[in-house]
């Protein structure tokens, strides 16, 4: 039946009476014990370690790690907002203490970089649309910057300007691969791991669930509740039968 009116009449599943899409299969996430991270991140070295340990210490996504501007970290207020997360949606995160002295160093080095680049005529990134149209010098000021720049210039296929453009994601899903196996990490890890990891550390030192709904971007708290499932099934909720012959 769901042959004939996807392929044949080339109609909607969803009007064949009595259809109901199956359930794709929830998957739990894989999550790194404390030790495991600090194991994974000693491997790592310069920006890519930085960028890895953000993505711990904040529970940002990829994407919204590689997309910082400089004028998203602030110090004073020790928080790192996100802009434009899945959703579209704003967001602050913490700034760990622990990273407060790399990321000044990196806003040192973007601060040289764009210094160059001005000299050298370019100096501009990208903005919103919206934004760009406002402000036409925007895209040359330092707090537009973004926090992990690319290591070259590039040209915007839009625009057809020479610009500065942040790494690319896939600099950071490989570097993460390798360490994780000389760790000893046997687990599937990726640059999400931290993430998962992240939230379910949270929630195993006490902290609620509506808390870490806000620091993850979660727009509905049932998909943060997949963490205490995560909880639930190692020794931190059950106590084996075999512990107590």
């Amino acid at each position: 039946m769901a042959f004939l009116y996807r392929d044949v009449l080339e109609q909607p599943l969803g009007k064949i009476p009595g259809y109901v899409r199956a359930k794709r299969p929830q998957q739990l996430p894989t999550v790194l014990a404390p030790a495991e991270v600090g194991a994974l991140l000693d491997r790592l070295q310069g920006t890519t370690r930085l960028m890895a340990a953000l993505l711990y210490g904040t529970g940002m996504r990829l994407t919204e790690c590689v997309r910082l501007r400089v004028k998203d970290v602030d110090f004073s207020y020790r928080q790192i907002t996100v802009r434009q997360g899945k959703g579209g949606k704003d967001r602050v995160v913490p700034l760990p203490d622990r990273l407060a002295a790399g990321l000044r160093e990196q806003l040192a080095a973007v601060a040289s970089t764009h210094a160059e680049d001005l000299h050298r005529g370019f100096g501009s990134v990208c903005l919103p649309t919206a934004l760009a149209r406002k402000y036409p010098n925007a895209a040359r000021e330092p707090g537009w910057q973004y926090l992990f720049p690319s290591g070259r210039l590039s040209v915007d296929p839009r625009s057809g300007q020479t610009r500065r453009h942040h790494v690319d994601e896939s600099g950071l899903q490989k570097a993460v691969k390798l360490p994780a196996a000389q760790a000893g990490i046997r687990k599937r890890v990726s640059c999400h791991t931290f993430r998962h990891s992240f939230a379910t550390h949270l929630l195993e030192d006490g902290y609620d669930i509506r808390t870490v709904q806000e620091l993850l971007g979660h727009a509905d708290v049932t998909t943060t509740m997949i963490y205490t499932h995560v909880l639930q099934r190692g020794g931190k909720g059950v106590r084996s039968p075999v512990d107590l012959l």
